[in-house]
């Protein structure tokens, strides 16, 4: 068995037009989110032995506040392929990694993180949480994900369990919709 973690970017700034869609900064609410989002990865109690992150900026600031929030230094891989990465993408890069890494974090962007949860998780009706995906998996949501493989390169739709699901606003109802400050 594999274990496989998603953390999308927490909420970013819409603010400056301008800005290029790579280089969008998280805002205040994001990096709030960010930070709970770290402590509760932290006490959940994998250690991720590999976390592999797109180079977006609201990506790269999302996993190091996390981090920084959990007290704990956090060695990541940016991979720019996980930038707007589609599912089927995102499948490939993991089918890359070493076997002796028996779990992976990736921290990066929808449509494709949650492509990648139908994708793994099989729409059987037997896992609830896949259903709260299907409503929406938001910003600075983290998935923990267990895969029927013993090698990453073995990776194919409906090898996956989704075991556990939060959102910031599970954590933190400030950090919910009826708080968006922002309307994105």
């Amino acid at each position: 068995m594999k274990l496989l973690g998603l953390f999308r970017h927490a909420k970013s700034d819409w603010h400056d037009a301008r800005a290029r869609d790579f280089d969008r900064p998280l805002n205040a609410r994001g990096r709030k989110g960010a930070a709970v989002m770290g402590r509760h990865i932290a006490g959940h109690g994998v250690r991720w032995q590999r976390v592999l992150s797109s180079p977006a900026v609201r990506a790269a600031e999302t996993i190091e506040l996390a981090a920084q929030a959990a007290g704990q230094s956090v060695p990541v891989e940016w991979d720019r392929r996980l930038y707007l990465a589609s599912s089927h993408n995102l499948a490939d890069v993991l089918r890359e990694l070493p076997d002796a890494n028996a779990s992976a974090l990736l921290v990066g962007h929808n449509p494709g993180l949650e492509d990648l949860i139908f994708d793994l998780v099989p729409d059987d009706g037997t896992c609830p949480l896949r259903a709260l995906v299907e409503e929406k998996f938001p910003t600075a949501t983290y998935a923990v994900l267990e895969l029927a493989i013993d090698r990453w390169a073995d990776l194919d739709d409906g090898c996956g369990k989704l075991v556990h699901l939060i959102r910031p606003r599970d954590l933190d109802p400030a950090l919910g919709p009826s708080h968006d400050d922002d309307g994105f």
